[in-house]
């Protein structure tokens, strides 16, 4: 699966990339998200509780930061295992572009999938990753922007 996009988000690049790179910010924003904890500057671990149809998962994995150039762009990689509903694994290059008292936040996403997950068709896998990046940038900018996300 591959996915890309562009989101605004009406805070500076600095605020932007510090939230990004804060483990209590990003567990308040990912989808489904239980737990993340930082195990080092750049490697985080995660647990995260999704549903994709008819499969729902825990998901338990490692995540690593790298290509890091502060505050323009990383890559992030993770990859979780999910027991009998499978794997997801992948990672994604993020950069944020100053725009105005903004900050513009593309990606490109590149995601493998394995198990009864990859048995679910890939319009399903597709619009629910879709509408689970649109639900963390809201929160993102909910969150950056003094609201509850």
């Amino acid at each position: 699966m591959d996915m890309s996009g562009e989101e605004r988000i009406a805070a500076p690049r600095e605020a932007v990339w510090a939230a990004l790179n804060d483990p209590d910010v990003l567990k308040a924003c990912i989808p489904g998200c239980q737990s993340l904890t930082m195990k080092s500057p750049n490697e985080l671990e995660a647990t995260v509780k999704i549903k994709i149809g008819p499969v729902s998962a825990n998901f338990s994995g490692e995540v690593t930061l790298s290509n890091l150039n502060p505050p323009e762009s990383y890559t992030i990689s993770g990859e979780g295992k999910g027991g009998i509903a499978g794997f997801a694994k992948g990672g994604a290059d993020v950069r944020l572009t100053e725009d105005g008292d903004g900050t513009i936040l593309s990606y490109d996403v590149k995601a493998q999938i394995g198990g009864k997950l990859a048995q679910l068709g890939s319009r399903l896998i597709d619009s629910t990753s879709k509408k689970l990046a649109t639900q963390f940038f809201a929160d993102l900018g909910a969150k950056l922007n003094g609201g509850a996300a």
